[in-house]
């Protein structure tokens, strides 16, 4: 029966915005959740108000994928009970659906406030509130006019919020927000945390700067203050199409870096509470098909991230290399991320598109041996509205040097995955 409530309570909510989607629902110095947010990456920065009162935008998302994979390993491990380990088996059906709620408020000219909750997740059976933040685009409620020629290039961000730490983050899906994801999965190695600090922007001709800094921590406590420390993250970057209109040719190229050398546990890899779209693959948890260097106290990782778009055919990479330990270890591990994606969008408004992504993971694992992950996803998709996504991919992943009593080693997963994604 709870069951029964829960998704048509779902229906309910996409139905509401799918009505709501007619009415002119977008904010000052904000990214859209449909079709329009693809390709832009941190919110724009706008240079005329629409203010006139505070203004709550009620949105959210839900999505679906039919799961058709198999997967297979070399591995001889031994369970606790004594018995001979094997992969579950795993078959062809649907997975659980999922869905987020947003509540978006224009609280004062160029002040904004954001906070999304997951309503169904593959991690949390109850309601998770994922992230809250305020943005300043303005200083008006200081004084009209007050350093307004600064505040034109200038963005401050302050909340338990998902860091900007590379690029490939304003790409992946954030459980049911998958409008922006070409692809049904996100990378092996997700970058992705929520952590409580501020980010200042400075954004002038094309060219932006962040720095930040964050408390460090997914899950806010007082406890163990001996573990307390400042993370910091920055970016560097340019965009001749966000700053200067340019049409033809997009390029953007960015830098970031993010480092913390004394918290309780580094969750920079770890910090999604969605949980993989990959459900159960290689007898892992909710994270499976990714992988967690699980770094301890200590990480730094430096991420560069090319796009380019030249009509309906864009290229967007990730060079990424971290590093890390717990405080007790005298050694670093380190790993290296690559990957490319190719997309071509075609169609009245790029309704369709076709994409191939190569991601690939090498480094040193906890148990000292130097592993190899490699995938390989091709895709396509329709826009049957801006608000409504079908996507369809063919997905094979590889593990390679895990020892033989892993059941990584020699291991596999392939298929195909459907998603339905609603955003609005």
């Amino acid at each position: 029966m709870k069951n029964s409530i829960k998704y048509f309570g779902l229906i309910a909510f996409v139905l509401f915005g799918l009505q709501m989607q007619a009415q002119d629902r977008d904010l000052d110095n904000f990214r859209p959740l449909d079709q329009r947010g693809i390709n832009m990456f941190e919110a724009p920065k706008d240079t005329v108000s629409t203010f006139d009162g505070v203004k709550v935008r009620v949105g959210g998302a839900s999505t679906i994928q039919f799961q058709a994979l198999d997967h297979e390993s070399s591995g001889q491990w031994t369970n606790e009970d004594g018995s001979v380990g094997r992969l579950p088996e795993i078959g062809a059906n649907f997975n659980l659906p999922t869905a987020n709620l947003d509540l978006d408020v224009a609280l004062y000219d160029g002040v904004r406030m954001h906070l999304r909750t997951y309503l169904s997740s593959r991690h949390h059976p109850e309601p998770y509130v994922k992230d809250g933040y305020i943005q300043i685009d303005k200083l008006e409620f200081v004084r009209p006019g007050f350093m307004e020629d600064l505040m034109n290039k200038v963005t401050i961000k302050i909340g338990h919020m998902e860091n900007n730490y590379g690029d490939a983050h304003f790409r992946r899906t954030d459980n049911a927000q998958a409008i922006y994801n070409p692809f049904v999965g996100n990378l092996i190695m997700d970058a992705f945390t929520t952590e409580v600090g501020a980010e200042v922007y400075y954004r002038s001709n094309g060219f932006i700067g962040m720095v930040g800094a964050t408390n460090g921590k997914l899950n806010q406590s007082v406890v163990n203050p001996d573990a307390n420390g400042v993370s910091w993250l920055a970016k560097l970057g340019y965009d001749n199409q966000q700053f200067t209109g340019a049409d033809d040719l997009r390029v953007r190229l960015t830098g970031s870096v993010y480092h913390t050398n004394r918290v309780a546990s580094s969750y920079l890899y770890g910090a999604d509470r969605a949980g993989s779209r990959y459900y159960d693959v290689m007898g892992e948890g909710f994270a499976s098909g990714r992988y967690n260097p699980r770094y301890g106290n200590e990480i730094t990782a430096f991420m560069v991230n090319p796009f380019l778009k030249y009509g309906g055919l864009e290229f967007f990479g990730t060079f990424e290399r971290s590093s890390g330990k717990q405080l007790s270890q005298s050694e670093d591990r380190s790993f290296t991320q690559l990957a490319g994606e190719l997309i071509y969008r075609f169609g009245q408004n790029e309704n369709f598109y076709v994409a191939g992504r190569y991601n690939t993971v090498n480094g040193d694992h906890a148990s000292g041996d130097e592993i190899d992950i490699n995938r390989v996803q091709a895709s396509a998709g329709w826009f049957m509205t801006k608000n409504i996504l079908a996507k369809i991919e063919y997905v094979n992943q590889e593990y390679d040097g895990y020892n033989t009593s892993s059941p990584l080693n020699g291991g596999q997963f392939n298929g195909l995955m459907l998603e339905a994604a609603i955003s609005f």
